[in-house]
């Protein structure tokens, strides 16, 4: 015999599940409104993070560009801020003011490449024939010769460095005294050479350039003597500490003799005269 439902039991029944429906629905829909709050406020964060970072962004770039800018122009400075005092320095230290002595211009120049290790050491500096440089231009610092120019391009000079031993220089041992020939001897000092053995030297004695050359002005101070030996009997050759670091160079000053070819053309009327 089939069993009859209960009416009140089917009325509580439908009524606990319209309940449950009902909270549901409620609990759905809310969830909803805290999902769609939550995406919603990740996407305000996002855009925030994309047009906030493209700015940021710009202005990273911007900023370096500007950098950029300041340390192109803060180099030029430096540049011509080592001309300048390298001009000032050598008349400090050599008592010669560069630009009293018409023969010579003078520019300054920043090596970009040198060696140190070799017997024929070199140098290249950032200036060419554009600025007015030619070959057998001088190059020197407030402290000794650097090297005698070589080959020239528009913007870059090549030059034979006084660490060379092909290269030589025409000095004075004290500013009155006797002249010689100074060179590299291949190690960290250089040898005077030619000082007659009657003339009294001085351990300390200064060396400088004697201006009998083409190159060179006179009275650049080059080192102070060290050691001394007689050679053959006859003549003085003088050890010599350069004054000049070469592995500290930087910046250095090109001086170029306006007067070389018409000096030249002089001598060979000269020898040929005595032909």
């Amino acid at each position: 015999m089939r069993k009859r439902n209960n009416p009140i039991t089917t009325v509580v029944s439908v009524a606990v599940f319209i309940l449950l429906e009902a909270a549901s629905l409620f609990i759905l829909h809310a969830n909803n409104e805290i999902q769609r709050s939550w995406f919603g406020a990740i996407g305000q964060f996002t855009m925030k993070v994309l047009w906030g970072g493209g700015e940021t962004i710009r202005d990273y770039f911007r900023l370096r560009s500007c950098n950029d800018s300041l340390a192109i122009e803060n180099f030029r400075l430096m540049q011509e801020n080592a001309r300048l005092n390298a001009i000032l320095d050598l008349a400090d230290v050599s008592g010669v003011a560069p630009n009293t002595d018409s023969r010579f211009s003078y520019t300054g120049a920043y090596i970009v490449k040198m060696s140190r290790n070799r017997q024929h050491n070199y140098l290249i500096i950032d200036k060419g024939a554009r600025d007015g440089i030619v070959e057998g231009s001088g190059i020197i610092t407030p402290k000794g010769v650097v090297g005698i120019v070589e080959a020239v391009s528009d913007n870059y000079s090549y030059a034979i460095s006084l660490m060379n031993r092909d290269m030589n220089v025409s000095a004075r041992l004290r500013r009155e005294g006797p002249v010689g020939a100074l060179s590299w001897n291949g190690h960290s000092n250089a040898t005077l050479c030619e000082i007659p053995h009657h003339l009294m030297t001085e351990l300390g004695d200064t060396v400088y350039s004697s201006g009998y050359s083409t190159i060179f002005p006179k009275d650049i101070p080059l080192g102070v003597t060290v050691d001394s030996r007689l050679k053959d009997g006859a003549t003085w050759e003088l050890e010599v500490k350069l004054f000049e670091d070469f592995s500290r160079l930087k910046y250095v000053t090109i001086v170029t003799n306006l007067d070389t070819a018409e000096m030249l053309n002089l001598e060979k009327e000269g020898e040929d005269e005595q032909k």
